[in-house]
């Protein structure tokens, strides 16, 4: 594959869009309490080569031992090195769900690692990518149990766990420790530009050797400061409060744009997520480029698998009517 092939929502070559509806972060803003750690960062100095103090503190949150804790530099790089050592420990194939975060099957094709995709069957696979709320549709992984006994390496990405406005995780605690469990607190914390992530391990002794390998596969320093403060005031209960307070106006403003997109004539799927996919009442691509003159951008979801649709992260009320009037007006000049 080639960069071109990474499709990814926000910025691009011209920028942040001002009313960016591609990414999923909490649009309710950046956590007061992450920008005063970020502030409060030695940048001068590196961090704990073996993170023993944040690790602690991510294993005290979870109420886990810190040996299951891995650091990574992101999502995206956990993917690919989790990818990478099963591949060294002989799998061979990776299943996916039907739709899903591109960077799995990526990281699967780098290692030459044959991709199965629901509904084929996923017993020959070593390894599992399950994600809930998914992505792109937001919504619960109904065979994710399965996974979770299934006796292979299951990651479960829960990049939008803290983003959840509806619904109930799937899997109960005790289900949650046999899978490797990936967490991106970037998004809820409104600051997707700090790159910094974790997962925690399951508790047996297979994810001992795993965990093992991904030690040696890491680089040096896979944080650096800033991303250390992210994670570390993600812990605290200033930063949990005011994510639970965000939660609520979330709900609100989906609900709004729902009601204004379904207004447009669009299909709007359910999802228990920040963000839903809708079929537009014409394709998104050919009203692309002047909505992004406009200053929206949406996430096309072909690459996806989902055709004719776009993945919609809730905004605020002033950034929908700005989507309001921008497809209207595209709509009025196509009509011309």
């Amino acid at each position: 594959m080639t960069f071109a092939d990474a499709l990814h929502g926000g910025p691009d070559e011209t920028g942040a869009a001002p009313h960016d509806f591609s990414t999923n972060g909490n649009a309710v803003g950046a956590c007061p309490a992450a920008v005063a750690a970020l502030r409060a960062v030695d940048a001068a100095h590196y961090p704990d080569p073996r993170y023993t103090s944040l690790r602690e503190r991510l294993a005290a949150f979870h109420g886990v031992r810190r040996e299951r804790i891995a650091i990574a530099a992101s999502a995206s790089e956990f993917i690919h090195r989790i990818s990478a050592a099963v591949a060294q420990g002989g799998s061979r194939q990776v299943w996916l769900p039907a739709h899903s975060y591109g960077d799995y099957e990526r990281a699967a094709k780098a290692w030459g690692l044959e991709v199965l995709r629901a509904p084929e069957p996923h017993d020959g696979a070593v390894l599992h990518w399950c994600c809930e709320p998914s992505s792109p549709l937001g919504q619960a992984q109904g065979d994710l149990a399965l996974h979770a006994r299934s006796g292979s390496t299951c990651v479960l990405d829960m990049a939008y766990e803290p983003l959840r406005l509806e619904g109930r995780a799937s899997l109960d605690a005790a289900q949650r420790n046999r899978v490797w469990q990936l967490w991106t607190p970037n998004k809820a914390m409104g600051l997707t530009g700090i790159r910094a992530a974790y997962a925690i391990a399951p508790d047996d002794a297979a994810a001992v050797l795993l965990m093992q390998r991904l030690e040696r596969l890491a680089p040096s320093w896979p944080l650096g400061a800033h991303g250390v403060a992210l994670l570390e005031s993600w812990t605290g209960d200033e930063a949990q409060a005011w994510l639970s307070e965000s939660l609520q106006t979330l709900r609100n403003w989906k609900a709004q744009q729902r009601a204004l997109c379904e207004s447009l004539g669009w299909h709007c799927l359910p999802s228990d997520a920040n963000f839903f996919c809708a079929r537009t009442d014409t394709p998104y691509p050919q009203r692309a480029a002047s909505l992004r003159a406009d200053g929206i951008k949406l996430r096309d979801c072909a690459s996806f698998g989902l055709p004719g649709h776009v993945r919609l992260g809730v905004l605020p009320p002033q950034s929908q009517d700005s989507l309001k009037q921008a497809w209207t007006r595209a709509a009025a000049c196509r009509e011309d």
